[in-house]
Formats: C-alpha cells, sequence, structure tokens
C-alpha cells in the first residue's frame, strides 16, 4: 500500500469520530439585541409601538433636540405616601434612546422614603447615589437577599428581573440616579402588581395567609388607587 494512501486512511478514521461527537455535543448559543443597521433611528413617537421599538423618523426630520432630554430638571415630588419620586427617560419619553438600548432615571427620597420593592423584566439596573444613604438590594430566584446601604458616590447594581427597593436611611433627603440596559425596562411594583390588579380574594388570602376579608379589601383600595 502506498504511504500516501495509508495516510489518508488513518487520517480518515481520525476525523470521522470527531465529526460523530461534534453532530451530538450540546452547542452553546448565545443571543443579545441586533446591532443598529444606523447611526442613530430617532423614534416616531406619532406611529405605535411594534416588534422591538418604534419606527425610525426620516433623518431629514431629526434635530439636535432628539437627543437631549431636560426632563430630570424637574423638581423632586416626594410629598406621597412612599416620600420618593422616580423621573424616567425611556423611549417614551425621550425619543433618541430608541433602538440603542438604554434608559436612565432620577431618584429622589424625602426622609425615610422609599422606592418599592419592584422589578424591571426587561432589564438590569445600576445605582450611583448623589446624596444621602440608602438601604438598596434585591432577591435572588432562591430568595437569597444581597443588601447594605450604600451611600454618596457608590454604585451597586440590580440584575434583570429581580426583585428590588431602595429605602433613604439617612436623616436627610437623598438623591440617586440609575441607568438601565434597555430601552423599555418596565416597572412593576410588587405590591400594586398583587394588590391592584384585581386578582381572586382567595389567592391573595391563600398566598399570604390572611383571613380577614376587611385586611384584604383595605389593601386592594390602597393599590388599586381607589382610596
Amino acid at each position: 500500500m502506498e504511504y500516501s494512501t495509508f495516510f489518508n486512511i488513518f487520517a480518515g478514521l481520525l476525523v470521522f469520530p470527531a465529526l460523530l461527537l461534534l453532530q451530538f455535543a450540546p452547542l452553546n448559543v448565545n443571543a443579545a439585541d441586533a446591532d443598529p443597521l444606523q447611526d442613530f433611528c430617532v423614534a416616531d413617537l406619532t406611529k405605535d409601538l411594534y416588534l422591538n421599538g418604534y419606527p425610525c423618523k426620516t433623518p431629514a426630520a431629526v434635530t439636535t433636540d432628539d437627543f437631549v432630554f431636560d426632563g430630570l430638571t424637574a423638581p423632586p415630588q416626594t410629598n406621597n405616601s412612599v416620600g420618593a419620586s422616580a423621573i424616567l427617560a425611556d423611549v417614551d419619553t425621550f425619543a433618541g434612546l430608541n433602538s440603542l438600548g438604554l434608559s436612565f432615571a432620577k431618584l429622589d427620597f424625602a426622609k425615610g422614603g422609599i422606592i418599592q420593592p419592584h422589578t424591571h423584566p426587561r432589564a438590569s439596573e445600576i445605582i450611583y447615589v448623589v446624596k444621602g444613604a440608602l438601604y438598596a438590594g434585591f432577591v435572588t430566584a432562591d430568595n437569597k437577599l444581597f443588601a447594605k446601604v450604600i451611600s454618596k458616590g457608590e454604585v451597586m447594581i440590580f440584575p434583570r428581573g429581580l426583585i428590588h427597593f431602595q429605602l433613604n436611611v439617612g436623616d436627610a433627603p437623598a438623591q440617586a440616579v440609575v441607568a438601565l440596559n434597555s430601552q423599555s425596562p418596565g416597572f412593576q411594583t410588587i405590591s400594586s402588581a398583587l394588590f391592584g390588579s384585581n386578582i381572586k380574594d382567595e389567592v391573595l388570602q391563600k398566598s399570604f395567609l390572611i383571613l380577614d376579608q376587611k385586611t384584604i379589601d383595605r389593601l386592594k383600595a390602597i393599590f388599586s388607587g381607589s382610596t
């Protein structure tokens, strides 16, 4: 047998098992938002939201103002039941964010104010404390708490979809800014979702072991906005 023929047979014997293993091996697949296909896509907010974003304005209609947002300059409104306010710059208020995968917010806290436990189903969040001290944290899917007091200049992250919160534990008003990696992160407060959505009373009673109908009615009235 010629050397070249022997070599080809030997190589084939080595390659065939490798191809067989590759065929049945599990594949790791990574996914992310699609890359933009142009420099920008300023949202045309006169059109309905569809697919994963708004349709774009024509480039000729875009101005510098589409990339500037002054909504965060509004004075804080913390004279409410939770002693806190959040001003969000997302694609619905800041059209230039369309297709960029970003949003931003300013949080203001009166003394003792709280941003109640909530989730962002479409975004992770990073918070920077501008002034004051906040007890902040999140709860994992297996109910493990990660929380501590963060002060001026410190940063904390909250992974996507996990319940998290911020409470002003200082002796004065506090302020923070947050960035989220979605143009439309979503915001769902746990208490309002459960008691403000008209879930059947029996579900709430059995979930929270609340046997007093008056308590159920009171909580529903508070979080449905009827009081």
